[in-house]
Protein backbone atom coordinates (compact mmCIF):
# COMPACT_ATOMS: atom_id res chain seq x y z
CA UNK A 1 0.00 0.00 0.00
CA UNK A 2 0.97 3.22 -0.69
CA UNK A 3 1.65 6.41 1.37
CA UNK A 4 -1.43 7.70 0.34
CA UNK A 5 -3.63 5.02 0.63
CA UNK A 6 -2.55 4.74 4.51
CA UNK A 7 -3.04 8.60 4.52
CA UNK A 8 -7.06 8.14 3.10
CA UNK A 9 -7.68 5.02 5.77
CA UNK A 10 -6.70 6.98 8.69
CA UNK A 11 -8.98 10.14 7.34
CA UNK A 12 -11.68 7.78 7.20
CA UNK A 13 -11.44 6.04 10.49
CA UNK A 14 -10.28 10.05 12.24
CA UNK A 15 -13.92 10.71 10.84
CA UNK A 16 -15.84 7.72 11.64
CA UNK A 17 -14.56 8.18 15.02
CA UNK A 18 -15.55 11.76 14.95
CA UNK A 19 -19.20 10.77 13.72
CA UNK A 20 -19.73 8.57 16.60
CA UNK A 21 -18.12 10.82 19.54
CA UNK A 22 -21.22 13.55 17.81
CA UNK A 23 -24.33 10.81 17.93
CA UNK A 24 -22.89 9.88 21.61
CA UNK A 25 -23.19 13.28 22.45
CA UNK A 26 -26.68 14.11 20.90
CA UNK A 27 -27.61 11.39 22.57
CA UNK A 28 -26.15 12.36 25.71
CA UNK A 29 -27.82 15.88 25.19
CA UNK A 30 -31.19 14.90 24.69
CA UNK A 31 -31.18 12.02 27.73
CA UNK A 32 -30.15 15.12 29.93
CA UNK A 33 -32.82 17.04 28.96
CA UNK A 34 -35.41 14.41 29.51
CA UNK A 35 -34.16 13.39 32.65
CA UNK A 36 -34.02 16.97 33.93
CA UNK A 37 -37.63 17.53 32.37
CA UNK A 38 -38.80 14.24 34.70
CA UNK A 39 -36.89 15.20 36.97
CA UNK A 40 -38.87 18.67 36.98
CA UNK A 41 -42.01 16.53 37.60
CA UNK A 42 -40.80 15.05 40.89
CA UNK A 43 -39.37 18.51 42.15
CA UNK A 44 -42.58 21.06 40.34
CA UNK A 45 -44.96 19.21 39.30
CA UNK A 46 -47.06 22.43 38.42
CA UNK A 47 -43.89 23.82 36.05
CA UNK A 48 -44.04 20.33 34.60
CA UNK A 49 -47.97 19.91 34.01
CA UNK A 50 -47.93 23.61 33.36
CA UNK A 51 -45.19 23.60 30.36
CA UNK A 52 -47.10 20.44 28.94
CA UNK A 53 -50.38 22.21 28.92
CA UNK A 54 -48.66 25.72 27.25
CA UNK A 55 -47.04 23.46 23.94
CA UNK A 56 -50.32 22.02 23.71
CA UNK A 57 -51.74 24.70 23.61
CA UNK A 58 -49.43 25.98 21.23
CA UNK A 59 -49.62 23.59 18.91
CA UNK A 60 -53.65 24.17 19.07
CA UNK A 61 -53.06 27.58 17.65
CA UNK A 62 -50.81 26.36 15.20
CA UNK A 63 -53.08 23.94 13.88
CA UNK A 64 -56.09 26.06 13.96
CA UNK A 65 -54.45 29.14 12.22
CA UNK A 66 -54.53 28.18 8.98
CA UNK A 67 -52.20 28.37 6.31
CA UNK A 68 -51.49 31.56 5.10
CA UNK A 69 -53.11 34.97 3.71
CA UNK A 70 -53.67 33.34 0.12
CA UNK A 71 -56.86 31.16 0.03
CA UNK A 72 -57.74 29.23 -2.36
CA UNK A 73 -60.46 31.31 -5.22
CA UNK A 74 -63.87 29.43 -5.94
CA UNK A 75 -64.63 29.28 -9.24
CA UNK A 76 -68.19 28.64 -10.56
CA UNK A 77 -71.12 29.84 -12.52
CA UNK A 78 -71.16 33.71 -12.13
CA UNK A 79 -74.50 35.51 -12.05
CA UNK A 80 -75.01 38.21 -14.21
CA UNK A 81 -76.96 41.66 -13.71
CA UNK A 82 -79.42 41.00 -16.36
CA UNK A 83 -81.36 43.43 -17.88
CA UNK A 84 -84.64 43.35 -19.74
CA UNK A 85 -84.52 43.63 -23.29
CA UNK A 86 -80.89 42.52 -23.67
CA UNK A 87 -79.84 39.57 -25.72
CA UNK A 88 -78.44 36.59 -24.20
CA UNK A 89 -77.31 33.04 -24.73
CA UNK A 90 -78.49 29.76 -22.76
CA UNK A 91 -75.87 28.04 -21.13
CA UNK A 92 -76.21 25.29 -18.88
CA UNK A 93 -73.97 26.65 -15.34
CA UNK A 94 -74.40 23.13 -13.81
CA UNK A 95 -73.22 20.78 -16.71
CA UNK A 96 -69.45 20.15 -18.23
CA UNK A 97 -71.25 18.17 -21.58
CA UNK A 98 -72.06 20.66 -24.76
CA UNK A 99 -74.42 18.88 -25.60
CA UNK A 100 -76.21 19.27 -22.42
CA UNK A 101 -80.26 21.49 -22.75
CA UNK A 102 -81.33 23.98 -20.64
CA UNK A 103 -84.67 23.39 -19.18
CA UNK A 104 -87.87 26.07 -20.19
CA UNK A 105 -90.65 25.72 -18.26
CA UNK A 106 -94.37 27.25 -18.06
CA UNK A 107 -94.02 28.72 -14.44
CA UNK A 108 -90.63 29.84 -12.88
CA UNK A 109 -91.14 27.32 -9.07
CA UNK A 110 -91.83 24.65 -11.54
CA UNK A 111 -87.79 24.28 -12.34
CA UNK A 112 -87.37 22.63 -8.71
CA UNK A 113 -90.23 20.05 -9.07
CA UNK A 114 -88.96 18.91 -12.46
CA UNK A 115 -88.70 15.14 -13.30
CA UNK A 116 -87.95 14.41 -16.50
CA UNK A 117 -88.26 10.40 -15.86
CA UNK A 118 -90.61 9.99 -18.39
CA UNK A 119 -90.00 10.15 -22.01
CA UNK A 120 -92.74 12.47 -22.94
CA UNK A 121 -90.76 15.26 -20.78
CA UNK A 122 -87.79 14.87 -22.54
CA UNK A 123 -89.16 14.88 -26.07
CA UNK A 124 -91.79 17.48 -25.76
CA UNK A 125 -91.59 20.63 -28.08
CA UNK A 126 -89.51 23.74 -26.74
CA UNK A 127 -89.22 22.38 -23.25
CA UNK A 128 -85.29 21.36 -23.80
CA UNK A 129 -83.50 24.28 -25.70
CA UNK A 130 -79.64 23.67 -26.67
CA UNK A 131 -76.63 25.66 -25.07
CA UNK A 132 -75.39 28.72 -26.88
CA UNK A 133 -79.44 29.36 -28.64
CA UNK A 134 -79.49 32.98 -27.97
CA UNK A 135 -82.20 34.96 -26.07
CA UNK A 136 -83.72 37.85 -24.91
CA UNK A 137 -84.90 38.63 -20.96
CA UNK A 138 -88.84 39.13 -20.64
CA UNK A 139 -89.18 39.29 -17.01
CA UNK A 140 -87.98 38.35 -13.72
CA UNK A 141 -88.92 36.24 -10.85
CA UNK A 142 -87.88 36.25 -7.26
CA UNK A 143 -87.26 33.39 -5.15
CA UNK A 144 -85.95 32.37 -1.75
CA UNK A 145 -85.15 35.43 -0.69
CA UNK A 146 -83.25 36.29 -3.66
CA UNK A 147 -84.10 39.05 -6.84
CA UNK A 148 -83.94 37.71 -9.99
CA UNK A 149 -83.82 34.11 -9.48
CA UNK A 150 -85.81 33.45 -12.47
CA UNK A 151 -85.61 34.42 -15.95
CA UNK A 152 -88.40 34.54 -18.62
CA UNK A 153 -86.80 34.30 -21.95
CA UNK A 154 -88.02 34.46 -25.43
CA UNK A 155 -86.01 32.36 -28.34
CA UNK A 156 -84.61 34.34 -30.68
CA UNK A 157 -83.27 31.53 -33.23
CA UNK A 158 -83.56 27.88 -34.23
CA UNK A 159 -86.91 25.87 -34.93
CA UNK A 160 -88.38 27.35 -31.67
CA UNK A 161 -88.43 30.97 -32.15
CA UNK A 162 -90.76 33.46 -30.85
CA UNK A 163 -91.52 30.79 -27.30
CA UNK A 164 -91.20 31.82 -24.03
CA UNK A 165 -90.58 30.29 -20.87
CA UNK A 166 -88.83 30.19 -17.36
CA UNK A 167 -85.41 29.74 -17.05
CA UNK A 168 -83.24 29.88 -13.72
CA UNK A 169 -81.03 33.42 -13.90
CA UNK A 170 -77.97 31.89 -14.09
CA UNK A 171 -78.53 29.53 -17.21
CA UNK A 172 -79.07 33.23 -19.01
CA UNK A 173 -75.31 34.24 -19.18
Amino acid sequence: MSNEENAKQEENVQQEENVKQTVDSAKNIAGGLVSSFLGLKEKNPKVFYGSIGGVAVLLLLMMTMGGGGSKPTISGPVLKDLAIGQRYILKSANAYDPSATVRLVATPGAIAAYDDTEEADRSGACQHIPQGTPVSVVEFADAYGKQKTYAKVKIEDGECKGNEGWALAIDVQ
